[in-house]
């Protein structure tokens, strides 16, 4: 016979004064602690009462199991353990489904709040422990953040009649085991899981998140001869791979040397030059730009002052560089030939003492594969941007529907050789068919923009329409991108009544200039401004027309040189801060060299660094996408918009860990999941959906950062 147990209510709980520490336990024989473990049920769980409060239970502490309902009875009170093992099962009562714990969980509760123990109130502990404040406040400050009521917070959510606690509750507890499972594979055996907890779901200590978001450079490309962390293979001895990709030709052979670099290496107007016809018969394996003997045996000295040429970095061309996997076709997609696998010895720069500082990611990829008007949009939506009706009569896009890059079944799989295209890559870069930016309809009749288009409001890479408002673009024009209204972090944080706000090198230079449209859609040599790296410019909610929308542009949109820097020095950056550094100190190739942005961002950080909010500060300093150079990790198989190349990043805080190669696998919307848990947001649809694709093809979830923070060091 199954037996069963009566809960004890809550309120009786908290009448009954067990207010205390998490690690207050004094069991007696005659007490009981009866409880249940949600998120959704666990069963055949082990709880113990953690007397000792190390977060495990030890063999001398009162244990049990959990029944089939997730209910557990034990001999004594105070805190509770619970140890879910790979031999537990979760069970959800609205799918009714049973699913196998492969990943093993700690869950704790603190004394006075151990009927229902969760994800939740394994989060209530790590923040009364981290923060040193007793169960009422810290109940009280957790279930503010979250949006629901003190009872709610500590209910068991399954039962709830509310339907939006429910699915904040839900949306949370899936979230934190995400966290959990990290911090519990990161203790190991014998290591302080309560650390290691407290580290993952006490994140209140941080107030200020910075985010820093540089232009076109992938992994390998800046970082590859970082020691210790996955770099250029064959050179850096860490690296996960013996050797590099030896790079394929059109029809997938093995090209005997790489292709020359098309148009020359250098770009047009230095004191330093590589021509094509220098870059012949280059060995095929990634070479060093600034070697000090020459590049790849011509005797000249590229420094990282020199601009090179750009690379083409785009939707489709990017998942054929990729190849599945194989990271062998980045020469043969290239419009730069053999430049693509170039890279840098990063030691000589002011950010990679930083990184020997603080903590590199190394497993980091680009949210979205392509280029940067798609990247930006992930970095803010985990989303790519909508063209409803875009093959309408009356659509300006009508003629300019992508047609390439699907086969019959409509899979993204390479680009449709078009007339005169070259039989291999070694006689000239591939020729397309048509290359545009909107995607075939999809099964529900939308298109999607994945690349670059232009933002409907000004300052735009398109002028206003003859006789139309001065401060939209043109939308009769096929490249001008109807205003988008999917959901943003900066709606959610909003919301919440949280500040953020998004700070642009040359902004407002590019707003006065934009009734003149003197500014490139690119670069321009005086107002260093690209549109579509303006991602929150694109949303109807910043309509400069509307008297909202002007208030929502002079909230948020700001300038670098006018605003941040003030902010900054007077310890008044919003909670959220993003910063785009304008063109040439982006560190985009074509425009931009490495040096330059490298000095500017650094500098940066060292203000950052002096504003009175850097105790409480997260710096990430990290690239919109890869700017088309090879890196050799294993892109991890995720949706239909990404992730893409893998990309450097840097965690920059008194938390990081200092000195640490964090290889926790991450993309540009990680940077989201951190912003979303620290500030008690709902998951935007997109990091749902990549998680959940992730999993499907066998990869795990994206990290959320909290594996570089450390916030017991001292």
């Amino acid at each position: 016979m199954k037996r069963m147990f009566t809960l004890i209510p809550l309120a009786t709980v908290f009448a009954g004064g067990l207010y205390g520490c998490v690690g207050e336990s004094s069991p007696t024989a005659s007490a009981t602690t009866n409880g249940v473990v949600t998120g959704s049920y666990f069963r055949h769980a082990k709880v113990c009462l953690d007397i000792n409060n190390n977060g495990r239970c030890d063999a001398n502490e009162p244990s049990t199991y959990t029944d089939s309902n997730g209910v557990y009875s034990l001999s004594g009170q105070g805190a509770i353990v619970v140890e879910v093992g790979t031999d537990a099962t979760r069970y959800d009562p609205d799918t009714s489904k049973e699913t196998a714990i492969t990943d093993p969980l700690v869950f704790r509760a603190p004394a006075g709040a151990n009927a229902v123990v969760s994800a939740i109130s394994t989060e209530l502990a790590a923040t009364m422990e981290d923060s040193g404040l007793d169960l009422k406040t810290a109940r009280a400050a957790l279930a503010a953040k979250l949006g629901v009521t003190e009872d709610q917070l500590l209910s068991d959510h399954n039962k709830l009649t509310d339907a939006n606690a429910k699915k904040i509750l839900k949306n949370e507890i899936d979230q934190a085991i995400a966290r959990i499972t990290e911090a519990v594979a990161e203790a190991g055996k014998d290591g302080d899981v309560t650390k290691a907890l407290r580290n993952r779901l006490a994140l209140d200590k941080i107030n200020t998140v910075v985010v820093i978001y540089a232009e076109n450079r992938g992994f390998d490309n800046l970082y590859g001869l970082f020691p210790g962390a996955n770099g250029v293979p064959g050179v850096n001895p860490t690296s996960s791979a013996k050797t590099p990709d030896a790079q394929k030709d059109f029809d997938g052979s093995t090209l005997a040397v790489l292709p020359p670099t098309w148009g020359g290496l250098t770009a047009a107007g230095q004191t330093v030059t590589v021509t094509q016809a220098q870059t012949v018969n280059w060995p095929n394996k990634p070479f060093q730009i600034d070697a000090a003997a020459g590049v790849n045996g011509t005797g000249i000295v590229v420094p990282q002052s020199v601009i090179t040429r750009d690379l083409v970095h785009r939707f489709y061309n990017d998942q054929m560089q990729i190849n599945g996997g194989k990271n062998d076709q980045y020469a043969a997609y290239s419009d730069a030939g053999g430049l693509s696998m170039g890279y840098y010895d990063g030691s000589k720069m002011a950010m990679w003492k930083l990184a020997q500082q603080y903590t590199l990611a190394d497993n980091f990829f680009m949210g979205a594969f392509g280029g940067s008007f798609l990247n930006h949009q992930y970095l803010i939506c985990a989303c790519a941007p909508t063209y409803p009706n875009a093959d309408a009569a009356s659509s300006p896009a009508k003629n300019s529907i992508s047609a390439i890059d699907v086969d019959a079944k409509g899979n993204f799989v390479r680009l449709t050789a078009g007339t005169g295209n070259p039989t291999s890559v070694l006689n000239g870069a591939p020729v397309y068919l048509k290359d545009s930016t909107i995607t075939p309809k999809d099964a529900s009749g939308m298109f999607y923009a994945v690349n670059t288009m232009q933002a409907p409001y000004q300052p735009s890479g398109n002028t206003a329409a003859t006789g139309g408002t001065a401060t939209y673009a043109d939308p009769s024009k096929a490249t001008t991108l109807p205003a988008q209204t999917q959901t943003t972090v900066g709606d959610q944080l909003t919301a919440k009544g949280i500040n953020w706000a998004w700070y642009a090198g040359s902004w407002n230079a590019a707003v006065a200039d934009a009734p003149n449209a003197s500014r490139s859609v690119i670069y321009s040599g005086k107002i260093q401004f690209q549109p579509h790296h303006q991602p929150f410019n694109y949303y109807s909610r910043f309509d400069p027309a509307s008297t909202t929308g002007a208030t929502e542009r002079t909230a948020h949109l700001k300038d670098y040189d006018a605003a941040f820097l003030q902010d900054a020095a007077a310890g008044k950056l919003p909670a959220v801060t993003f910063y785009k550094p304008q063109g040439n100190l982006n560190q985009h190739p074509g425009y931009a060299n490495v040096a330059d942005g490298d000095a500017h961002i650094a500098d940066v950080i060292a203000k950052l660094q002096a504003s009175p909010q850097w105790k409480n500060m997260l710096v990430v300093v990290t690239y919109d996408e890869n700017g088309g150079f090879y890196d050799h990790a294993t892109v991890p198989k995720g949706d239909r918009w990404g992730p893409g190349t893998r990309i450097p990043a840097i965690v920059i805080s008194p938390y990081a860990k200092k000195g640490f190669i964090d290889h926790t696998q991450y993309d540009t919307a990680s940077v989201l999941r951190f912003i979303t848990h620290r500030f008690g947001l709902t998951p935007l649809n997109g990091l749902v959906a990549r998680d959940a694709a992730l999993v499907a093809n066998g990869f795990k979830p994206m990290g959320d950062l909290t594996a570089t923070l450390d916030f017991t060091q001292k």
